[in-house]
């Protein structure tokens, strides 16, 4: 569920260009975090670059991110609409060393933690701009150290896991699964199936950004999903949100004896990358059928066998 009503987004993007720059003021005066996120929310919707597309993942992510900062900048001193030139690398040292919060997790917030509180709040300060309530681009100069792990081998895709698991799973179940492991789609896609999404063996996705593709469906793949009886009139193949499907395979996996390793369906999503890159050895290939715009990101979503050229250089 997303932190911001909508309808509360599109009001201050109602406003005339001078109540809008007062109600900026206003929240960035008395920091207040509800209003600044509305209004990077109005900002995002409006006048970023996607507009109206940006994602509630996206949104939800920058609202984290400003209930964050506001909360420092106060404690911190540090004045919204007029911040020192160090300002923005002093938060950025701070979330580099504070320990992380919820979930059960330990330690310090990972680099990608920390990227996207920064982009969350540099959509602040780009709302605010917006609002003409400051011209601050404190975070313009900070540097985010990007994380020396490469994110494959932080949350490598799953190898024997996924047959173990479908051995636990029930029809429905098993179909979610495989849509994610074997035809490489992001959950949130795969939960959005229908049935009139299917033809001829293929599946047509919406995706991220709006963008459209057209999915060859393995014969496993669409054994499972054609046998399914859609579960509203609109032709809907499953009914859970996230945390319900997130639920329903970690119980799986914790049947089939891979409890701990379960790693989210990100790395379902990677075990189909890396077996597509292992028989076509096509990184553009396997960037179209994942549905990414550069192949820069397909490559973080390969494994690639450390010794993949030792045959290749034998005869050098």
């Amino acid at each position: 569920m997303t932190l911001v009503r909508a309808s509360d987004a599109l009001a201050l993007s109602n406003l005339t260009d001078a109540a809008l720059r007062v109600r900026a003021v206003e929240a960035a005066s008395t920091y207040d975090a509800a209003l600044l996120i509305s209004m990077t929310h109005g900002y995002m919707t409006t006048a970023s670059r996607k507009g109206a597309r940006t994602s509630v993942k996206t949104l939800d992510a920058y609202a984290l991110a400003i209930k964050d900062y506001v909360p420092w900048a106060r404690d911190a001193g540090v004045t919204l609409l007029h911040p020192g030139r160090r300002d923005g690398g002093r938060y950025v040292a701070w979330l580099q060393t504070r320990e992380t919060q919820g979930n059960g997790k330990r330690g310090k917030l990972s680099a990608s933690t920390v990227a996207q509180y920064v982009a969350g709040v540099r959509a602040l300060y780009r709302a605010l701009r917006w609002a003409g309530a400051t011209e601050a681009q404190p975070f313009e100069d900070a540097h985010v150290p990007p994380d020396p792990t490469p994110g494959i081998v932080k949350n490598p895709p799953y190898r024997q896991e996924i047959d173990a698991a479908l051995e636990h799973c029930d029809a429905r179940l098993s179909a979610l699964l495989l849509l994610c492991a074997h035809a490489g789609l992001r959950i949130t896609e795969a939960l959005n199936t229908t049935t009139g999404d299917i033809s001829a063996g293929r599946i047509r996705i919406h995706g991220k950004g709006g963008k459209v593709r057209v999915v060859p469906l393995g014969k496993r793949v669409r054994e499972a999903v054609t046998t399914l009886p859609p579960l509203t009139p609109e032709g809907n193949l499953f009914q859970w949100d996230y945390h319900q499907a997130t639920y329903r395979l970690q119980k799986a996996f914790r049947a089939a004896g891979h409890g701990d390793a379960w790693r989210g369906f990100h790395a379902a999503r990677k075990h189909s990358g890396t077996r597509l890159y292992t028989a076509t050895r096509d990184f553009t290939r396997v960037g179209l059928f994942l549905g990414h715009s550069s192949v820069d990101t397909t490559r973080r979503y390969v494994a690639v066998q450390d010794d993949d050229v030792a045959g290749d250089v034998e005869n050098f």
